[in-house]
């Protein structure tokens, strides 16, 4: 490192500067456990694919510390958190606010508040940014004590994120949204959103669910695209050979093989029926299922009786949770359960449907066929 910033063509004041930053870098990376001193080296507890690929990558680590690992929210928060420190996809970011105040307007008119108070309130009306309050403190602080990261501008947001949240598949995320101009930055985002969890992460913070939520969003950008991730996975395992070697189109590898991601997959598949249930947006669920029978108005005619016992339907954390759904795993298809989280906590009510391996393969994606929609 020495050699690096001493010898090069920068002229004195600019090298002393450079030199300047480089301790105070190396301070930050003593003080996240990332480096060990005398001999300088990394430290021993880290992965063998451990990689600080973004500039705030050490603040993120520090970050990830003051998050509550026993929150069902936490391996949410751990994905936001990293997100913060990626660039912004700026389409989706516009295309999110763009979305947010038409949501807001029509909230509002409802309301009967008037044009010149709906203007004013729309200025504070922006694209999600989950945990910014905490993630602005934590900088602010961080940022004291390591002068360095004031080059870098923090940027809480929420895309990967708000696609699980959604429980949407890529195509449905870009059709939401209105992104089809923009179908590889949203990609590209969300393969540096996986590669930055998967080697920013340490192994120590990550619980079975982050886990789990890692493997879903690595499998969501391989199906949409395998060669974005195939060369990262080529370089990372030290493989030699051009990268011409991979084939471009080559299909990707069957969704059902990494059965932890294909689980998150049939999951989200479920409970997005279960959301726009909750919406009572019929038509929307009539587009997933009219071709097994199940069209708008099958839907409403199934749940006209829930909602005649029950005012809404739950679409919470825990209602989302691994407890209310049940998968009994067969050979060539899974029968699968979700059960919906009504105010009165009965649970008696739940979406039963069927997902076809062989299908769920050619498609890329959880081929879901429903069964029934009833009380048990």
């Amino acid at each position: 490192m020495r050699h690096l910033l001493t010898d090069n063509h920068d002229d004195r004041p600019t090298q002393r500067r450079h030199i300047r930053r480089a301790i105070a870098m190396y301070r930050a990376l003593l003080a996240a456990g990332v480096v060990t001193r005398a001999p300088i080296s990394l430290a021993v507890d880290l992965k063998f694919d451990f990689a600080l690929n973004q500039p705030l990558s050490p603040f993120a680590l520090a970050a990830i510390e003051l998050l509550d690992r026993e929150s069902v929210s936490y391996p949410l928060d751990v994905l936001s958190v990293v997100e913060s420190i990626l660039d912004d996809p700026r389409q989706v970011l516009s295309a999110q606010q763009f979305k947010a105040r038409g949501e807001a307007v029509a909230a509002m008119k409802a309301e009967g508040i008037e044009y010149e108070a709906r203007l004013e309130l729309l200025e504070d009306v922006t694209h999600p940014k989950p945990l910014a309050d905490l993630l602005d403190v934590g900088y602010e602080a961080y940022r004291k004590g390591h002068p360095w990261v004031a080059d870098y501008q923090l940027s809480p947001k929420s895309v990967a994120r708000d696609m699980y949240e959604r429980a949407m598949t890529f195509t449905e995320y870009v059709a939401f949204y209105g992104l089809s101009r923009s179908e590889g930055l949203v990609l590209r985002y969300l393969a540096d959103a996986y590669k930055a969890l998967r080697q920013t992460v340490p192994d120590e913070a990550k619980t079975e669910e982050l886990i789990d939520l890692v493997e879903w969003l690595g499998e969501l950008v391989r199906q949409v695209d395998s060669s974005l991730l195939d060369e990262w996975e080529r370089l990372r395992g030290g493989t030699d050979g051009p990268a011409a070697e991979i084939p471009v189109d080559e299909r990707p590898p069957a969704v059902t093989r990494n059965a932890r991601a294909f689980r998150v997959l049939v999951r989200n598949a479920l409970f997005r029926r279960v959301e726009l249930a909750a919406l009572r947006r019929w038509d929307e669920l009539g587009a997933l299922d009219a071709e097994a029978g199940w069209d708008a108005e099958e839907w409403e005619a199934a749940l006209e009786p829930y909602f005649a016992e029950h005012t809404d339907i739950g679409t919470g954390p825990d209602a989302r949770g691994p407890s209310l759904l049940m998968i009994d795993q067969g050979r060539d298809r899974w029968t699968v359960r979700q059960i919906i989280d009504d105010p009165a906590g009965h649970h008696d009510w739940a979406i039963t449907a069927e997902v076809d391996l062989a299908e769920s393969d050619d498609l890329g994606a959880a081929a879901i066929h429903i069964v029934s929609v009833a009380s048990a």
